[in-house]
């Protein structure tokens, strides 16, 4: 043949010499030896020769000018020749130039040319190929109306029909590839079985249409689901091999089609020998195509494919190992704007990521990661495969998460995982994976954050993803397992058994789908433990823990050192023999659980989110060991280990505040002298945990259960430690937590701006980013959603700069004591503290060291005096009650306020000055400022003091600093609403109104709005250009949501999350004549989520609200005494809200013979 060919070529120059230039047919021998030299290159590949051809068509042409007769399939020639050079060097100006050519060829074929065909269709051949190379869209769309006008010019028996056919159903198969529009596919698939109709069983191209035909319909079963495409895929895989038999050029070809139908229905149906089979097909197709073949990547990377899922299902580690070289040597010679770039990036990193879970090299994570990344950039909004690159750089994400314990990583994984699952509709075979694995971020952040929300989410989101796994399903292991993960959970908060018994059941029925051989086999016995210990734990049967050690030990053998599960598995382990340890006694158990955590120790890094968790767990060990045999060592061990928690630098999760917290009920328990460095680290840590969260109501639960009783029992111990100073700093740290994260976005910036010119622009992006943080409360259905999470990083990022600046670097930060001590600049302030430990008094005063009264009463007993006092006050207003109340009264006098007043008196506190009490816990609950002996010829506090309260000094402090230098008219606007759309009617809101008018209205400007005016929306308009307010409704509570306690309007309620968001001017005062104002909620009063409370927050300075129910009757009198003691004040002219709460304390004075004593003392002030 090479013979033949040779002298085809000289014969052919020998003719091209005997016509010089000037020759008529000069032209046609410079094209005959062209088409020789490209015939010779088309079966050697010679590149010298199509480079020669190039050169003599190009000469060709020349002499055709146009209008020559010929000059068409010069051009033609020409095209064709550089179309086959760019198939061989791929350089993109070839294809560009044969373009050009092919289109100037058909402009001088009419439609009845006999060679327009062959120009329309090697035209869009060429769109087809630049496509490929450069994936502009609108080639893509020119090949195939290109096609479909060549098509047009084939009717029914012409030969060129079948080739027409197929080449518009390939390009419509390129154009579903890229864009995802089913229509494309279905018309593809039809095209395809038409062109198949037309070749006879030894026709050539026959094994050419099969093998199309079978490509599509394997691309529409992945779309779609459709079992019957894929059996008839394999079907006409299977029938091309046949007519391809070894040593046909496109054997290769229809080996991988075969392999990859295989590989895919064992991927549905689970069969091995599918897999197999397949593995032998894929590894046949690479020894056909040798280094330099266009086809080798691809030969390569399906055969990595097969290999990684075998190890998937049997978890040899050497098809892992060959699987990463594989994807990396198909990766190498792809050069940058290969269409198959991002698929083939993706195959790498999933590899590398798979070998990262296995061994736990983090340099495997990290190159998966930046892999995926690179990926996504070229599969952009709009590709139909893009969710796959969101799936699996979010999968990365999260374990660099759970390996570093960057919650952004996490944070960023829920958005990527969404983003997919949008892309994956009902009805998309990738569905069920996308729910899952936006299930499992969702459990990951629910574990770190403890938000209830995310945790509801994950299981929904796995009970959905288990209903697209029927039984033979490959991945309905992993879907019953995170299911029951998840339901443990829940299990651990709400103690539901049903939920414990579901989840035990689940880890079974995974468990059979895991049989021996199989990757996952170990997290399912873990996992069936973990079920089974809880189990344990919850109904003492031994046989349950027994079984739990089994599983464990069976475990621990699957993950070898280095695998990602080993740590876990430790710690399952050691956890399990402890608790058969306190039931047995049998000290061997005890001692292998603690060499247990120890290993499991080693194996997390310093940032590892679990490595807390294992932490505590050895130092609890070491403790039970001091317990057992009085070992000074051992609990000189667990006490050292708790330390390195101090030292933590990373962001802090759930399960470090539960470490440190631990270690602070440890010390306390072993009375050990790091307690107090303990309660140091949990608050710290306390404080950074709330700030990751997003200001919203539906994290309130979340923080309640983190605060539980730490700042009290962290105050006992400072006082007991002696620390005075301490005990304020942490007690103020740890409550109000809720409020004090609010009042970061109002932060007075006076002193900011007027620092310099780069403070004033930072105080001014803090107060854009503050202003937009707190408009979104409560609003996003998403707790972390994009764009609060963006907001919150630049509002970080605002706080760093400034704490940056001279003499701002602790902007933001928990106040010292120096800091603290100014709330007492007007008078001293009380804590009044009940811990489990001891309950305490400590008066701050502005310019002395505080001082610790130790109160003669114990947590319990002021429990239940304030149940007591609750049930009392719940009757107030049906029957006369003054015996029992007087009786709690005393109580107090004796127990808690007089001891106080002694000290005051001894600290030189004048009689008839201000106090302000700041009670915690129980405490807030009970009318200190009301306690008294209630004797003839003796003081009650009221006589000695004026009381106010603060829920926080730093609120007070803020109160103080926020004096207005307004001096326009004081705008005061009275609010009434009597006819409430809920609620009993109240008479005496119109007349209340007419009181406060009556002497406001001489005094200020005063505005009042009542009836059909007063709702939520004119209220919050009112308070929006006033600075004063009186406001007489229902006040409704709700002890158990407390951010739905509101004001009842005439359209409905003014709730505490609405005054919350408002940004009101200056505001000063506020009355609020309305039933049980300071009521919060009724688990966590330290957190005064109330009425009052929000108003105070929102900016007034001053605050009345009242404790209980409220008299109409004795209400209007009170409001009356109270406004004309305030006009009285001074001569000014102008209200003075700092005078408030002695007017207060005046008007119940002239009031006291005429009220009954619940109503004299149920209004309270707070504030200035």
């Amino acid at each position: 043949m090479e013979q033949i060919l040779a002298e085809d070529v000289e014969e052919s120059r020998a003719a091209l010499q005997r016509c010089p230039p000037g020759h008529s047919d000069r032209s046609e021998c410079l094209s005959n030896l062209a088409i020789d030299l490209q015939v010779r290159f088309k079966l050697q590949g010679v590149l010298s020769d199509i480079d020669e051809a190039i050169e003599l068509h190009r000469a060709a042409l020349e002499l055709c000018p146009p209008g020559h007769s010929d000059r068409h399939a010069y051009l033609f020639n020409l095209a064709y020749s550089l179309t086959k050079r760019f198939e061989q060097s791929g350089v993109l100006s070839d294809i560009g130039e044969a373009i050009e050519l092919y289109r100037a060829a058909l402009e001088l074929c009419p439609s009845d040319h006999c060679d327009r065909f062959m120009s329309l269709n090697n035209l869009a051949i060429c769109f087809i190929a630049r496509f490929e190379q450069q994936g502009v869209p609108s080639d893509l769309d020119e090949a195939i109306e290109l096609n479909r006008a060549a098509l047009l010019l084939c009717p029914q028996g012409h030969s060129d029909r079948s080739r027409s056919l197929n080449n518009l159903a390939s390009s419509l198969r390129a154009r579903f590839e890229e864009r995802g529009v089913p229509s494309d596919l279905d018309e593809a698939i039809e095209l395809h079985r038409a062109t198949l109709l037309l070749y006879s069983s030894s026709h050539p191209d026959r094994s050419t249409s099969l093998n199309n035909l079978g490509i599509s319909l394997h691309d529409r079963f992945e779309q779609r689901g459709v079992a019957s495409d894929l059996d008839e895929a394999i079907e006409l895989h299977q029938a091309a091999l046949l007519l391809r038999p070894p040593g046909h050029s496109d054997r290769s070809i229809s080996l991988n089609n075969l392999a990859n139908g295989l590989r895919t229905r064992f991927e549905e149906r689970g069969v091995p020998s599918d897999l197999d089979q397949a593995i032998e097909l894929f590894r046949a197709t690479p020894l056909l195509h040798p280094p330099g073949h266009s086809d080798r990547s691809t030969s390569l990377n399906n055969l990595a494919i097969s290999l990684r899922t075998r190890f998937e299902q049997q978890g040899v580690l050497s098809d892992l190992d060959e699987a990463i070289e594989l994807h990396r040597a198909a990766l190498e010679p792809l050069p940058l704007g290969h269409s198959g770039r991002s698929r083939y990036l993706q195959n790498l990193a999933s590899g590398l990521h798979d070998r990262f879970q296995q061994q736990g090299l983090l340099s495997d994570l990290d190159e998966a990661i930046k892999l995926h990344r690179a990926a996504l950039l070229i599969r952009p909004p709009g590709h139909f495969k893009r969710y796959m690159c969101l799936l699996n750089l979010a999968i990365a994400l999260q374990d660099n998460f759970e390996q570093r314990g960057v919650l952004s990583d996490l944070d960023e994984a829920i958005e990527l995982h969404r983003a997919a699952l949008l892309l994956c509709p009902p009805g998309h075979s990738a569905r069920s994976m996308c729910l899952l694995n936006l299930g499992i971020s969702l459990h990951d952040r629910f574990e770190q954050r403890g938000v209830p929300s995310d945790l509801d989410e994950a299981i929904e989101l796995h009970r959905a993803a288990l209903l697209l796994r029927p039984s033979s399903h490959p991945d309905r292991s992993a879907s019953l397992s995170n299911l029951a993960i998840s339901l443990r959970a829940r299990f651990e908060q709400s103690g539901v058994l049903p939920d414990l018994d579901e989840v035990i059941e689940l880890h079974q029925a995974a468990l059979l789908l895991r049989p021996f051989g199989h990757p996952d086999r170990s997290e399912s016995l873990n996992n069936l433990g973990i079920g089974l210990h809880d189990r344990f734990k919850q109904r003492g049967d031994l046989s349950d823990v027994d079984e739990a050690i089994e599983l464990y030990r069976a475990a621990l053998p699957l993950c070898p050192p280095g695998h990602f599960l080993r740590p876990k598995s430790l710690n399952n382990l050691a956890n399990s023999l402890r608790a058969r340890f306190e039931q047995q006694g049998v000290p061997s158990d005890l001692d292998e659980a603690i060499e247990l955590h120890r290993a499991a120790l080693l194996l997390y890094p310093p940032r590892h989110s679990d490595r807390s968790s294992s932490l505590n767990n050895l130092a609890l060990h070491l403790q039970e060991r001091f317990r057992q045999l009085g070992l000074s060592a051992a609990l000189d061990e667990s006490f050292g280990l708790y330390l390195q928690l101090s030292q933590a630098s990373h962001a802090v999760s759930r399960s470090d505040l539960s470490a440190a917290k631990s270690w602070a009920t440890s010390a306390e328990e072993m009375n050990h002298s790091s307690a107090l460095v303990a309660y140091q680290t949990a608050l710290r840590f306390l404080d950074q945990y709330v700030a990751a969260l997003s200001s919203s109501s539906r994290h309130f639960d979340v923080i309640k259960d983190a605060i539980a009783s730490l700042a009290m029992d962290a105050f006992s111990c400072s006082i007991h430690h002696g620390a005075l100073t301490t005990a304020v700093e942490l007690v103020e740290q740890g409550r109000a937590v809720f409020w004090t994260q609010l009042a970061r976005f109002r932060t007075p910036l006076d002193e900011l701006s007027v620092s310099g010119d780069t403070g004033a622009a930072l105080a001014e992006e803090f107060k854009q980013l503050s202003f937009r943080l707190r408009n979104a409360f409560d609003e996003s259905t998403e707790d972390q959603s994009p764009q609060i999470r963006q907001l919150t990083m630049q509002w970080d990022d605002v706080v760093s700069r400034i704490r940056m600046l001279p003499d701002f670097s602790r902007f933001l930060l928990s106040p010292l004591f120096s800091d603290l001590q100014k709330a007492a600049e007007e008078g001293p302030v009380i804590i009044v503290n009940a811990s489990q430990y001891s309950c305490d008094a400590l008066i701050i005063l502005s310019a002395q060291d505080p001082v610790h009264i130790p109160l003669d009463i114990t947590q319990t007993d002021v429990s239940e005096l304030s149940v007591e006092f609750q049930s009392l006050a719940e009757q107030f207003g049906t029957s006369d009650h003054q015996h029992k109340l007087a009786s709690i009264l005393r109580k107090l006098w004796n127990d808690i306020v007089n001891p106080v007043v002694q000290a005051l008196g001894e600290s030189k506190v004048q009689t008839g000055s201000r106090i302000w009490w700041c009670p915690t816990a129980e405490f807030t609950l009970l009318p200190l400022h009301a306690a008294g002996p209630y004797e003839k010829k003796r003081d009650n506090l009221s006589h000695i003091y004026i009381s106010s309260y603060t829920p926080t000094l730093a609120t007070l402090i803020r109160a103080r600093q926020q004096v207005s230098q307004d001096a326009s008219p004081q705008q005061f606007v009275a609010i009434g609403q009597g006819n409430p759309d809920r609620g009993k009617p109240l008479e005496c809101v119109a007349p209340e109104l007419a009181v406060v008018s009556q002497r406001i209205a001489p005094v200020v400007s005063f505005t009042s709005l009542s009836d059909s005016h007063a709702t939520v929306q004119g209220a919050l308009e009112a308070l929006s250009r006033n600075q004063w307010l009186h406001l007489a409704c229902h006040g409704m509570p709700n002890r158990q949501q407390p951010f739905e306690s509101s004001f009842a309007m005439r359209n409905g309620p003014l709730m505490i999350k609405d005054i919350i968001r408002s940004r009101w001017q200056n505001p000063e005062f506020a009355f609020l004549s309305a039933c049980h104002t300071t009521v919060g909620d009724e688990k966590s009063p330290d957190e005064s989520i109330h009425l009052a409370a929000a108003m105070q927050f929102s900016g007034f300075r001053s605050v009345i609200g009242s404790m209980w129910s409220v008299d109409d009757e004795v209400a209007r009198q009170i409001v009356s005494a109270f406004y004309g003691n305030l006009v009285q004040v001074d001569g000014s002219g102008r209200l003075d809200c700092t005078q408030a709460a002695v007017a207060l304390h005046k008007a119940v004075k002239k009031l006291r013979k005429k009220i009954p004593l619940e109503q004299q003392i149920v209004f309270v002030h707070i504030g200035v």
